[in-house]
């Protein structure tokens, strides 16, 4: 908090009319007095200046003032959400729409998407079917959004990140790499069926 009037501990100090005029260097004390004499306050607005930087005004105003720039950088900061969507490498087309649907929602009101889709068990021999949900989903919201973070594996999850698209001419970025090495995702299609009894579930709990 700004200190006013005798709250101000220096000897001298540099001060600004009521009205912004340059008053110079001046003894407190004497700031002080002139500030009293107008029926207003002297509030120091730079302490560690030196010397210290005061101005005549009415502490209210002040305070007023300072709560409103303070509103006003508050209202031109942009506040980054990540909301995910959820997949498992058997999801079937109907959840996939559903997901899909809200991700595009999401990037129309400026927030990223994360993309994951969830491994159980022997599923992870199949890293394919994950990586051909994240293919169809960059073709499907590549009109709204770009990707920011390519896939790849973390423990039993494969994710994506995508922003909203910044400009109607960005370039199409390049198709997804998986894996440890530069492996291009394969095409986006139906994904062939695993040998019998591997067969993932779609569990919509996920």
């Amino acid at each position: 908090m700004a200190r006013i009037n005798e709250r101000i501990r220096v000897p001298q100090v540099r001060v600004i009319g009521d009205e912004g005029e340059q008053l110079g260097v001046m003894d407190v004390r004497d700031a002080i007095r002139a500030a009293k004499e107008k029926g207003l306050d002297l509030v120091e607005v730079a302490p560690t200046a030196d010397p210290p930087v005061c101005r005549i005004i009415d502490f209210g105003k002040y305070q007023y003032e300072a709560k409103k720039k303070a509103n006003e950088a508050k209202k031109k900061q942009v506040t980054i959400v990540v909301k995910e969507v959820k997949f498992r490498p058997g999801t079937d087309d109907h959840d996939y729409d559903y997901r899909m649907k809200h991700a595009r929602e999401w990037l129309q009101e400026g927030d990223k998407v994360k993309a994951t889709i969830w491994f159980r068990g022997r599923e992870m021999t199949h890293r394919e079917l994950g990586s051909r949900i994240l293919a169809k989903l960059e073709g499907d919201l590549q009109d709204l959004g770009e990707v920011e973070a390519r896939p790849r594996m973390e423990g039993n999850q494969m994710f994506i990140i995508f922003g909203p698209k910044r400009h109607k001419g960005t370039a199409k970025p390049e198709r997804p790499v998986v894996g440890e090495g530069s492996r291009q995702l394969p095409e986006v299609g139906k994904p062939k069926p695993l040998p019998e009894g591997d067969n993932p579930t779609e569990d919509s709990g996920q």
